[in-house]
């Protein structure tokens, strides 16, 4: 071997490509959000409500038969938005220059996913409002986790959802017809899309924007 040989410029690895990268950059970002147990735990909510409907757990009729199937879809959502916790922190927001668009490409996949998940989970049974109520439900209550997740912290994310579906109950044992009552509303309440849409879209803008809170003590 000759020292030209030797001095020689070793070959540059090839440029990965851009979309794997940001493929695998996006699956790193579902697994430290723990993406898996989401999704693992919205399932275990359509079996529930699989059970109930196959069972006979649940009126089927009435304002009561709204009840059960609302619950359960607030367990769904608590899942996706508890999703929104970082465990690194301020590192995180310093380094990611992508957090903004990963952030958001979660929020949408994770949303989609627990309608999709729910649905199937009931497909051929007869759900109160069939899958536009469910669809409704589900991204309204998660844009309002979506939402309290910047001032509460993504681990507290799912008290306000919670709260609210309390609030859905007392409304539709009282017969309210407010569109802000959207749970309650029958699927072709076009005031009751606005709202949960319009719900959603700020809660997608300020999880994406700002993100969710985060203290040393949820860190790790």
């Amino acid at each position: 071997m000759t020292t030209a040989e030797i001095r020689k410029t070793p070959a540059s690895a090839p440029p990965a490509r851009p979309a794997l990268a940001a493929a695998r950059l996006g699956l790193l970002h579902l697994r430290s959000r723990r993406a898996a147990a989401a999704v693992l735990a919205v399932a275990v909510c359509a079996l529930v409500l699989r059970a109930a409907l196959h069972w006979g757990w649940m009126f089927t009729s009435g304002p009561l038969a709204q009840q059960l199937p609302m619950i359960i879809e607030a367990g769904a959502v608590v899942a996706v938005v508890v999703t929104s916790h970082s465990p690194f922190g301020e590192t995180e927001r310093a380094t990611g220059r992508w957090l903004p668009y990963l952030r958001l490409g979660t929020a949408l996949v994770l949303t989609g996913l627990a309608i999709g998940v729910v649905q199937l989970g009931v497909a051929g049974a007869s759900l109160n409002g069939g899958v536009l109520v469910l669809a409704r439900n589900v991204a309204g209550l998660t844009g309002i986790g979506l939402l309290c997740s910047p001032v509460t912290g993504g681990l507290l994310a799912w008290t306000l959802p919670v709260g609210y579906v309390v609030f859905a109950e007392y409304a539709l044992l009282e017969s309210w017809v407010s569109p802000w009552a959207w749970p309650i509303r029958p699927p072709a309440d076009r005031g009751a899309w606005i709202c949960a849409c319009l719900v959603y879209a700020a809660g997608l803008l300020a999880f994406t924007v700002r993100g969710a809170r985060t203290r040393l003590a949820d860190t790790g």
